[in-house]
């Protein structure tokens, strides 16, 4: 496991041996494939470590990550659905859902507050919904989780193993409690261009950016907000899959003009790619990150015409 366990260390000298205690080294953000092969070989899958696939994509794709998920997957992993783990009141696509019923969700997946949770994607990009499921947890106070390095496209590559089985994990007691300052309105975003305090990034392409590729969603036109800056998800990830350095991390961030030291609030579509911001950041120690959950979607159908900023024909008629 890549935790130090807290507990007691007997230091001892010639003139004495007392026990300090050891705290428990942070959950890495991203782990390699290789550790998490190591972990399912010696058996470590279980009640202190789950594997989730987190795999989404965009209904224009057509996949059925489910029917996916049931012929191949990491061996011992569950699946995790964006689609069902959300606020289904709500108008907009994955929503967060309440507290308790991202509690009731985990708890079938056997997943505990002390369980270590390792999530990837089968993206042929490497990553792509792995980090909202990996601020699903870290949203709901569990700083115990981590991205697979390279997602199931580097572990097929690497001939780690693969399964077609699944058994239920046995229920668990996991309790929930939302940060709900990390979490971004419209309202917040319609301010924030007021007072120019926040700096937002923006993880979609730099086409659908700027207006002049179009939206995956057909009722949505392309565009931005104003001052939001563009940081295409897929700059975060080499062109391999893999994940870059934090010192690759640190350039791209200075390149695009995020400045580091303020408070970062990340958007996309519709909450999914954003996360790879955060997940970068965080990686980069940065501790003021924030996700407008309902994105452009939102955006675009809640925000008057000149509030959509757009090369292309991404204004509303």
């Amino acid at each position: 496991m890549p935790t130090v366990s807290s507990g007691l260390k007997a230091v001892c000298s010639p003139l004495s041996c007392r026990s300090f205690p050891v705290m428990a080294a942070p959950t890495p953000a991203v782990v390699s494939g290789q550790w998490l092969a190591d972990a399912i070989q010696n058996k470590q899958v279980g009640p202190k470590l789950r594997v989730l696939d987190g795999s989404w994509y965009l209904p224009k794709s057509k996949r059925n990550t489910r029917e996916e998920f049931l012929q191949k997957h990491i061996p011992g992993a569950s699946f995790f659905n964006i689609d069902e783990c959300c606020d289904k009141s709500s108008p907009y696509d994955h929503m967060l859902p309440t507290a308790s019923d991202f509690s009731q969700y985990v708890n079938d997946l056997g997943i505990g507050n002390d369980t270590h949770v390792v999530v990837y994607d089968t993206s042929d990009f490497g990553s792509f919904s792995a980090p909202r499921v990996w601020w699903m947890f870290r949203v709901f106070g569990h700083n115990s989780v981590s991205v697979l390095d390279g997602g199931f496209k580097h572990w097929v590559a690497d001939g780690h193993p693969v399964a077609s089985d699944y058994t239920k994990p046995e229920k668990t007691d996991f309790k929930a409690s939302l940060n709900q300052s990390w979490v971004k309105s419209y309202e917040d975003v319609l301010e924030n261009i007021k007072t120019k305090k926040v700096q937002v990034v923006d993880a979609r392409s730099g086409g659908r950016f700027r207006g002049t590729d179009p939206e995956p969603r057909g009722d949505i036109q392309s565009g931005h907000f104003l001052g939001a800056i563009n940081m295409p998800y897929t700059t975060f990830l080499e062109p391999n899959g893999k994940h870059k350095s934090t010192e690759a991390l640190t350039k791209l961030f200075e390149n695009a003009g995020v400045d580091p030291k303020k408070p970062i609030w990340a958007s996309c579509g519709s909450g999914v790619t954003a996360c790879h911001v955060l997940l970068a950041a965080d990686r980069l120690g940065h501790t003021d990150l924030y996700l407008y959950d309902g994105a452009w979607v939102e955006w675009f159908k809640r925000a008057s015409p000149e509030l959509i900023i757009s090369e292309g024909e991404g204004k509303k008629a």
